[in-house]
């Protein structure tokens, strides 16, 4: 069984900071690249920022500058450094991992975490 568990939302006033958490657990044998999705009410859900193994990194246009992915290989751990927060960054944010189990590659989702940002 394969997990990825985030924390760090919660509701934050326009301009302030908040650093987002995934951690993986389980059976597995590697992750391959990881990544942080957005989905606010009525929107589909978008790419924030992706992650691959080696720390190639890869943002949103509106986001970068504002927004830092980063990993830990060595605890299965992502985060997402989110500042200058405005309202409209306000969404359920989901963890993506690719994962290699058993000799296949496959995507795994989080549950989501929430960041309200308040104006």
């Amino acid at each position: 069984q394969v997990q990825l568990v985030e924390s760090g939302g919660g509701l934050v006033q326009a301009g302030g900071s908040l650093r987002l958490s995934c951690a993986a657990s389980g059976s597995f044998i590697s992750i391959n690249d990881m990544g942080w999705y957005r989905q606010a009410p009525g929107e589909q859900r978008e790419l924030v920022a992706s992650i691959t193994s080696g720390g190639t990194t890869n943002y949103a246009a509106s986001l970068k500058g504002r927004f830092t992915i980063s990993r830990d290989n060595a605890n299965n751990t992502m985060y997402l450094q989110m500042n200058s927060l405005k309202p409209e960054d306000t969404a359920i944010y989901y963890c993506h991992a690719q994962i290699i189990k058993y000799g296949l590659r496959r995507g795994y989702w989080g549950q989501g975490t929430q960041v309200t940002v308040s104006s």
